[in-house]
């Protein structure tokens, strides 16, 4: 945060006030996660248009039941899928201020599932549970932690699953 004003002088003066300002808490170090544990995380997204879209032309996904509303009316689910792999991003994305935060790395992804369809203007929400942790067998500032991530639409209906290892800084070490 900065405040700029003007002086005396007609200066513009820039002040810093990065000093006072308190750091916000991105992620957790390896000794707070506990097996078992379960993560609501906070943050959700809507599902727009424009990202299915760009999302679409980014990655050159150009599947037209991703992209053109009247090729998809004629098909299974009858409108636009959005595309899975924006499904997934987003999902691991609204982990990080709790999961991967601290993360020296995400090892793999596995066990990648798309559960049911998401549709244009659906909400993801999105939990974590912690299965498994353990000490690196390699570095001893560092833990490997193994979690189950599942997204939800706005009715509560699973969307997405999927499992990762991430290795996680240790705290003050």
């Amino acid at each position: 945060m900065c405040v700029i004003w003007q002086s005396g002088n007609n200066k513009t003066t820039i002040k810093s006030y990065y000093t006072i300002m308190e750091p916000s808490k991105l992620g957790m170090y390896f000794e707070e996660f506990e097996v078992g544990q379960e993560i609501k995380h906070s943050l959700s997204k809507t599902i727009f248009e424009s990202d299915n879209n760009f999302f679409s032309l980014l990655t050159m996904n150009h599947h037209p039941v991703h992209t053109n509303a009247d090729y998809a009316s004629r098909n299974q689910h009858g409108r636009i899928l959005v595309v899975g792999t924006l499904v997934f991003s987003l999902s691991v994305g609204m982990t990080v201020p709790d999961i991967s935060g601290k993360a020296i790395a995400n090892l793999d992804y596995e066990n990648i599932k798309h559960l049911a369809p998401v549709f244009i203007g659906d909400t993801l929400y999105v939990r974590t549970k912690v299965l498994d942790k353990r000490e690196s067998n390699t570095k001893s500032d560092r833990g490997i932690v193994y979690v189950e991530t599942i997204a939800s639409n706005q009715n509560g209906q699973d969307v997405l699953s999927f499992r990762r290892h991430v290795l996680i800084k240790k705290k003050n070490v």
